[in-house]
């Protein structure tokens, strides 16, 4: 086994938890069970690691065995990462062609190894019928950098890929190309979603989590809830209170349910539109080009924040803050038509702000 494959596996190896470790060298299943109970592993690590690596030489391990490893332990931490979307489209009048796995691995095996004379590409299948790629990336003139690899998950049959982010950002283009032609598709684009839980953009993007929301069924009275009422309130007061907090919670449980949220921690919404102006003469109104903003998400927990805007009553000063900056006060067109997307996706409208 070649210096740089034992280095490899070694490092690979000491990133792993020792509660975590025998479960993912079986899942690895290089080493068979009857060398894997050779090794005690309540001993020190570093001589856990020293037998593991000489039972690795025996089999004469390869780096795509090394690779596999390296797979396994990014599945366990999937968390590590930072995971962009990407969103692929059919051309026009495009049918969906039947998935064949291997002939997707070879294609996008051959588009990057054709690009670059140095690069190393390894599968590995799941049982939810996605495949996960490593891809260890080269140059023209220098080996691929096994510790700097970029990891895809591409369900098949779908138009989705999730990639972790990279520093190499210059192959970016490289590997849509490859999945965009591999899996058969016309055009691919990054969607404006970002989060180091794949699992819960996994669920976005797949409405999975819509599901549970409509098969739940409370059986508390929306009457019975605490709602947060001071009950030494005035009851003048009190009835006016419990009729809007009502809509409030009501409106929120219709949007989000019940159920935790999703954990996204980015996304943004991109905002084209022209001013209008009564103005004669208005240097702005008479410009032909859109203008165009960004308007930017973020939070450890993005879904369950904003959630919580709607029973603190925030809704309705985020919603005249982007109107002041962004409309009224410049003169642009009603904000309600690029606001109710905006808040459907995340925020439920409320119109008696």
């Amino acid at each position: 086994m070649d210096e740089t494959i034992a280095e490899f596996i070694k490092r690979t190896i000491l990133k792993i938890p020792m509660n975590e470790l025998t479960t993912i060298l079986k899942a690895w299943d290089f080493l068979s069970e009857n060398q894997l109970q050779t090794v005690n592993f309540r001993q020190r690590k570093e001589s856990v690691v020293q037998h593991l690596i000489h039972l690795c030489e025996e089999k004469h391990a390869s780096i795509s065995d090394a690779a596999q490893l390296d797979i396994i332990y990014m599945q366990f931490h999937q968390h590590q990462k930072v995971w962009d979307v990407f969103q692929m489209i059919k051309g026009p009048g495009e049918d969906v062609d039947l998935f064949d796995m291997k002939q997707f691995k070879n294609s996008f095996k051959k588009i990057l190894q054709r690009a670059l004379k140095n690069v190393t590409v390894s599968f590995r299948e799941t049982e939810e019928n996605a495949v996960w790629i490593r891809i260890a990336w080269g140059t023209q003139y220098t080996k691929p950098n096994q510790y700097k690899p970029t990891y895809v998950v591409y369900y098949s049959q779908t138009p989705y890929a999730f990639t972790s982010s990279s520093m190499l950002r210059r192959n970016t283009p490289l590997l849509g190309q490859a999945l965009t032609i591999a899996s058969k598709h016309h055009q691919i684009v990054k969607m404006d979603l970002r989060s180091r839980y794949l699992d819960s953009l996994k669920a976005i993007v797949f409405k999975q989590y819509n599901q549970t929301f409509e098969t739940h069924n409370s059986t508390t009275p929306l009457q019975e809830r605490s709602l947060g009422l001071d009950i030494n309130m005035d009851s003048r007061i009190i009835h006016e209170n419990i009729v809007e907090k009502e809509r409030v919670q009501r409106i929120t449980q219709e949007t989000f349910g019940d159920y935790p949220q999703p954990q996204l921690e980015f996304a943004q919404y991109k905002l084209e539109t022209k001013f209008k102006s009564g103005l004669n003469g208005s240097v702005l109104a008479e410009r032909e080009e859109p203008l165009r903003c960004l308007i930017k998400f973020s939070s450890p927990h993005l879904l369950e924040a904003l959630k919580s805007l709607a029973p603190a009553a925030l809704v309705c000063r985020i919603q005249k803050l982007l109107c002041y900056s962004g409309s009224h006060s410049q003169g642009t067109q009603d904000p309600s038509s690029w606001q109710k997307d905006l808040y459907l996706l995340f925020v439920p409208l409320y119109p008696r702000c």
